[in-house]
């Protein structure tokens, strides 16, 4: 039997739960946690309890970031998993691949070229492998549209349409955090976008190859709030205009989100709960992206921050037929309710992370998701979804429509010839983010942009060198 792996954790925030979580729990068996690195010491005390709560016999190691390559040397670990804020990727990638330790990646991969360039080199470099973890691959409704399409129930791809709705919960939230710096997040193209369209990419079996977008900050921020007369905001969420404010976030009322943000803001300056509506936003909040590809079909792509419900629309045309996707994920937002929905957006609770009310009144828009498959001169059929059942380790299906439990297995246990190929890697994760460098590259100069011409072919980066 193999030796129990050592895993380390660059980035301690909310994401770093769901991989911790997994190792002191159902991967016990083939890991073990033994060091953090963050710039807090207060988020990496958290973590800590966590960590003493199940297994009082470990001690994690704590180093700064700027101490990244002593962990290395002194930890060994076999493995690194990075959740860290998405422009620090790359550099913490590319050093543990340089030294032979694996990596599993929150996704995107990086925000840039230079940034692709440098994981890309890596890899050819060092004799270690790297684990995108882009689990909207893994949820049951979207493998079925994988499944269809590979098995040519419509002929072959000509078009998509792809609408995604976040909601004035999840998607303000982008608004408050780190994210709304488009330097450190590449913006909703990059940070977000990249999960839809790997989904494509995979969906289709495709490269992209050309980008226009149009797009820009219309709801959220300081001149958006002038404009709409909101009158004067506050610098901070917890101070907006009392409780009746449906963009008010009080994180001192949330025990996780107090003990990992709140409580270390005094060391390294991280304010988690910025106003919606203050100044300093540079991502923006609807997006409008054409994107052509390779063997012909083409996608029209919209992203909308301020919905008033959250979900998402696909619809796929081919040669023989269509099929449409339909997923609500949340139905509404109680604007008195925001704060307690904000805390649980972000737990690691499988009904509530994908959006679930329980006890939700009768209405025009249901929870759930349909998918529709209609062969040209034939009636429509709804496709029965599967349910989310886990991987083969069981237990409950997870976040992200079913699709964490099956991705932690992957992860954890390794891949064990899946015929859809779920499990991304560095070629996936360069197409899904120069898909959205380009985009922000035609949002800046309002022309269409070809991905060979950033500097990075994706036919060179499917082999490192």
């Amino acid at each position: 039997m193999a030796r129990p792996r050592r895993y380390a954790f660059v980035g301690t925030g909310s994401r770093a739960r769901m991989y911790l979580g997994a190792l002191l729990g159902p991967y016990a068996d083939v890991g073990h946690p033994v060091a953090f690195c963050d710039t807090n010491e207060v988020r990496m005390a958290y973590y800590d309890r966590l960590v003493g709560e199940t297994r009082p016999d470990l001690r994690m190691a704590h180093y700064d970031p700027g101490d990244f390559g002593r962990l290395l040397d002194r930890e060994r670990p076999d493995v690194v998993v990075v959740t860290s804020p998405d422009a620090t990727h790359a550099a913490y990638i590319g050093q543990a691949l340089r030294e032979g330790v694996d990596v599993v990646s929150e996704k995107p991969l990086t925000v840039d070229v230079a940034g692709l360039r440098q994981i890309r080199d890596a890899l050819a470099a060092g004799a270690a492998g790297l684990i995108l973890t882009h689990n909207y691959r893994y949820s049951p409704r979207n493998a079925l549209v994988r499944r269809l399409i590979a098995e040519g129930s419509i002929g072959e791809i000509t078009s998509l349409t792809f609408e995604w709705c976040l909601d004035t919960v999840h998607g303000a939230d982008y608004f408050r955090r780190w994210h709304r710096d488009k330097a450190v997040s590449g913006g909703l193209l990059v940070h977000k976008a990249s999960h839809h369209f790997d989904l494509v990419n995979w969906w289709l079996a495709d490269l992209p190859e050309t980008v226009y977008a149009r797009g820009g900050l219309r709801f959220y921020g300081s001149d958006n709030a002038r404009r709409r007369g909101l009158g004067p905001r506050p610098e901070r969420s917890r101070d907006a205009a009392g409780p009746g404010d449906p963009f008010a976030l009080d994180i001192a009322a949330d025990d996780r989100l107090r003990l990992l943000y709140q409580d270390g803001e005094h060391l390294d300056g991280y304010i988690r709960d910025r106003d919606v509506f203050s100044d300093g936003i540079t991502i923006e909040d609807n997006l409008n992206v054409v994107v052509g590809y390779r063997r012909g079909a083409s996608m029209s792509y919209t992203l909308h921050a301020h919905c008033p419900w959250e979900g998402y629309r696909v619809a796929i045309n081919g040669t023989g037929g269509r099929i449409e996707l339909d997923v609500v994920e949340r139905t509404h937002v109680e604007p008195v309710a925001t704060s307690a929905a904000i805390a649980a957006a972000t737990a690691v609770d499988a009904r509530v992370a994908d959006g679930g009310q329980d006890g939700e009144p009768e209405q025009p828009r249901r929870r759930g998701a349909r998918l529709l498959l209609q062969r040209h001169w034939e009636p429509a059929r709804q496709v029965p979804i599967p349910e989310g059942g886990g991987g083969p380790s069981g237990g409950p299906s997870g976040g992200h429509g079913g699709g964490d439990t099956m991705l932690l297995d992957e992860v954890f246990r390794g891949a064990s010839g899946d015929p859809l190929r779920r499990q991304a890697g560095f070629l996936d994760g360069a197409a899904s983010v120069l898909t959205g460098v380009a985009g922000n590259e035609s949002l800046r100069t309002g022309k269409a942009v070809r991905l060979d011409d950033l500097g990075l072919p994706l036919t060179s980066a499917s082999r490192p060198a």
